[in-house]
């Protein structure tokens, strides 16, 4: 079971201190690392033929010197291939290596064309989350050598090459097959490009549980099960206008199958009354599906605005294009005071900053992926990759009410100052329509009443379970959004 709270490389350092204080000495907490290290590997793989551990000169090089001394007890066979100089040895690391000595445990320098063992379990313990910036050439090396290995690999505390703080690898990065993570979880494990690289993600605490400090949690993970309560029980006297009337206006000529999308999964998760604005050419399509979506045809803005009287929530975007037809749209949307969900190209249209008046609002959730991100933020993309816990903060901070920055690792930051990071979905996630799919059940969260922060959270939660469900009855690969919406009415009544 992983705890709720995410912490960055500072926090996990003091975290460590705290530990050191109350009682524990630094060399008996690495031991402690170095055991549960050991546990984990041998749950994963009972019986290794050997363990090769692969050394840096830090302190989790001294958690792998110690794991190995700790398989010798075992009578394991284990060796140490060092790509740290001793020189630069803490003493608890100079220590473990004395240790691993002690215990008769091979050390070998690491050099480019070392042969590695033919089975058995490698073991990374190169950099910890002091580590900053690409491996340098002889860490570089040894990694893209472990890669290349095709055998399985445990990564302690993080994979090397992984920025603790904003899961970036600037350079090559070890691909794990688990990684056991000491103390804390590293907020960077769960986005940008973590995922790739950790594999399973286990947690030893080595008795940061017990620890009393001030609650400045900035960072959580974000799991279904937790939110699933702010839905609450219906009554036996329901009626549809309890649960709110969701509007979805988009739909430019040759994009109603988005409207579509939205439309269908804010119905299917409980919004009481679903609505659709969007060309006159996809209304058949539309009703041919899903017949219980009152759908409008709208040639423009002017015959918008009277469908705005009636419903609780707008859904902008989905499908919506660029097109004056897309700008009236939009415009006619933001100029209402209604709780809104901005994705895809309203979101574009917001960065251009012609068409909405107030680019800044407390009862709305804008749902950018990092490209739309980094065009309401004025940078590259690549800079929000960068630092995806730094850019949804500020988008936040300019444009107000919640965000969600969609990717591997979704990240939802709303008045809180809290992020949350969704750990859950899947690569099959990759096709057309998952975003609309997401603007529409958090759109009929909102219309359920639940404030814009909670149905964010909620909202992709439930997204990227409904889609990890549909991958495991049929696959990632060919995975479709309309996929998802049969999901997520059984994901809503647990």
């Amino acid at each position: 079971m992983l705890p709720t709270y995410l912490h960055t490389a500072e926090e996990t350092r003091a975290l460590d201190t705290a530990l050191i204080a109350s009682g524990i000495s630094s060399i008996a907490l690495m031991k402690k690392a170095a055991r549960a290290a050991l546990e984990t590997l041998l749950a994963h793989w009972p019986d290794p033929a050997s363990i090769t551990v692969f050394c840096g000169s830090g302190n989790n090089g001294g958690d792998g010197y110690l794991l190995a001394a700790l398989a010798r007890e075992k009578n394991i066979a284990a060796q140490v291939i060092a790509v740290g100089s001793v020189e630069k040895f803490s003493p608890d690391t100079l220590q473990a290596h004395a240790y691993a000595l002690q215990n008769g445990v091979t050390i070998s320098a690491w050099h480019h064309d070392m042969p590695l063992p033919s089975g058995g379990v490698l073991v990374d313990a190169l950099l910890g989350t002091g580590s900053l910036g690409a491996p340098r050439q002889a860490y570089a090396a040894a990694i893209e050598a472990i890669n290349h290995s095709g055998l399985p690999v445990l990564a302690l505390d993080l994979p090397s090459g992984i920025d603790a703080d904003t899961g970036c690898a600037e350079g090559v990065a070890v691909v794990a097959e688990v990684t056991v993570t000491f103390v804390a979880l590293k907020r960077g494990l769960f986005t940008a490009d973590a995922p790739d690289f950790t594999g399973l993600i286990e947690y030893a605490s080595l008795g940061a549980e017990s620890l009393v400090l001030p609650d400045e949690r900035d960072c959580e993970r974000l799991e279904l099960v937790d939110w699933l309560d702010a839905l609450p029980p219906r009554p036996r006297t329901a009626h549809k206008g309890l649960f709110g009337h969701l509007m979805v206006i988009g739909g430019d000529s040759g994009m109603g199958g988005a409207v579509l999308l939205a439309a269908e999964a804010a119905t299917r998760c409980g919004a009481g009354l679903t609505s659709a604005a969007t060309r006159p050419e996809h209304i058949p399509a539309l009703l041919a599906r899903r017949p219980e979506i009152m759908a409008s045809g709208v040639n423009s803005g002017q015959a918008l605005e009277p469908l705005l009287e009636r419903p609780t929530v707008l859904v902008v975007g989905p499908g919506l294009g660029r097109s004056a037809w897309s700008e009236q749209m939009l415009q006619q949307a933001t100029l209402s005071e209604l709780p809104l969900v901005m994705d895809a190209d309203a979101l574009n249209l917001l960065a251009q900053g012609r068409v909405v008046r107030e680019p800044r609002r407390d009862n709305w959730v804008l749902t950018p992926h990092p490209a739309e991100a980094a065009r309401l933020l004025g940078i590259t993309t690549a800079d929000v990759q960068q630092d995806r816990f730094a850019a949804v903060r500020a988008l936040q901070q300019r444009y107000g009410g919640v965000i969600v920055l969609k990717g591997a690792g979704s990240l939802v930051c709303g008045p809180s100052g809290v992020i949350g990071v969704c750990s859950g979905g899947n690569p099959g996630m990759a096709s057309g329509g998952m975003g609309d799919v997401l603007a529409g059940i958090i759109g009929s969260l909102l219309a359920q009443e639940l404030d814009p922060e909670t149905a964010a959270q909620l909202g992709v939660c439930l997204h990227a379970e409904a889609a990890d469900s549909a991958a495991e009855e049929q696959g990632e690969r060919g995975l479709l959004a309309s996929d998802l919406i049969v999901q997520l009415q059984g994901l809503v009544n647990p």
